[in-house]
């Protein structure tokens, strides 16, 4: 027979599911601000249009508001999980998705105009 839990531990898993998803965060949004600063430097060089540059200088800001949001969503992470509440990361997703889709249009845009 099933030995009765109390409803929060039913949905807490004492694992560190929730620290590894915060390194990915910090992973993400690391390399959205490294690789648009380094692209964004990479196309100043090569004289690339600026909408190209936009798009790279775009995904850097991306990824630094992410990383300085790491914390914040952390903490809310943690809240919603003991305290039995969805969990809502869509501004996240939003600034995560956007900054791939500029570096993607910034890379895009770049080789189609670099001979």
């Amino acid at each position: 027979m099933k030995e009765a839990t109390a409803p929060d531990e039913e949905i807490w898993d004492q694992g560190l599911q929730s620290e590894r998803t915060r390194l990915a965060w910090v992973r993400t949004a690391v390399a959205l601000a490294t690789g648009g600063l380094g692209a964004a430097g990479l196309s100043a060089r090569h004289d690339l249009p600026l909408l190209g540059a936009t798009g790279f200088a775009l995904a850097a800001l991306c990824g630094a508001v992410l990383l300085i949001r790491t914390r914040a969503r952390f903490r809310r992470v943690q809240a919603a999980l003991h305290g039995g509440r969805p969990l809502d990361s869509r501004l996240d997703v939003i600034l995560a998705w956007l900054g791939t889709l500029s570096l993607v249009a910034g890379a895009v845009t770049f080789v189609f105009t670099v001979r």
